[in-house]
């Protein structure tokens, strides 16, 4: 990765100090004051890590941050930030996308991102905002242009997000290997969204399963998937 330039600043006192007192809130009560990240400090971390040539972070820049977060890319930390993010793209974030997560996140150095992570991961627990999470997945994982998910790639984020479940979904192996065995296409936005009522809601027996439901089609054959291997789990 090139080295990055360093700006050299000039610090003068006395409008420094101006500048300061003029933006310091009319409210003296400290306890009504919101904290708000500094925006210089926002400014360092999105160009520490912004791509040389476009105006926003790509994916070396990713790397990047991953390094200086000490966590791996494959982390699902990175998920559930691209989610504060509202990044629309896999392995990108616009300069806005940045800058209104980190605020958004009250974050505005590189400890205060490291510090945050735990948080960040903790949030999967929460039952409305893992669907938040795996309802954002399905566009930011999809390619540039394109409609459905591809098919390797829901795979790999169907694993990575059920891997999180509480409790386990005991057949997401079985969900992937029947993709990879009978569908072997792409993934459209209706059966991923579904997909998720289908495993929060239909007991692993299937004895609760609605057959009238308007499942899509896969879902409904992937029982009968689970039915014709005799893999039905029971109680």
């Amino acid at each position: 990765m090139p080295k990055l330039s360093q700006k050299k600043c000039q610090w003068n006192v006395q409008p420094a100090t101006k500048e300061y007192r003029a933006q310091l809130p009319s409210d003296p009560n400290p306890r009504n004051l919101q904290y708000r990240p500094k925006q210089t400090s926002v400014e360092e971390l999105y160009r520490r890590y912004k791509d040389p040539h476009e105006e926003m972070i790509m994916a070396e820049g990713m790397s990047r941050l991953c390094t200086d977060l000490e966590v791996d890319p494959q982390d699902i930390v990175m998920l559930v930030m691209s989610w504060h993010m509202k990044a629309a793209t896999m392995c990108e974030f616009s300069k806005q996308e940045f800058f209104n997560g980190l605020k958004a996140l009250k974050i505005d150095s590189l400890e205060k991102f490291r510090s945050a992570l735990p948080s960040m991961r903790s949030e999967l627990k929460d039952e409305d905002k893992f669907k938040e999470v795996y309802n954002f997945t399905f566009d930011w994982a999809k390619e540039k242009g394109q409609k459905p998910l591809q098919l390797d790639t829901a795979i790999g984020m169907w694993q990575l997000l059920f891997a999180e479940m509480t409790p386990k979904w005991p057949y997401v192996d079985q969900w992937c290997e029947f993709l990879e065995e009978r569908h072997k296409l792409a993934i459209p936005k209706d059966t991923w969204n579904q997909l998720l009522d289908f495993v929060r809601n239909v007991d692993p027996s299937l004895s609760n399963f609605d057959e009238e439901r308007a499942w899509p089609c896969l879902v409904d054959d992937f029982v009968d998937y689970l039915k014709e291997k005799g893999l039905v789990q029971t109680t």
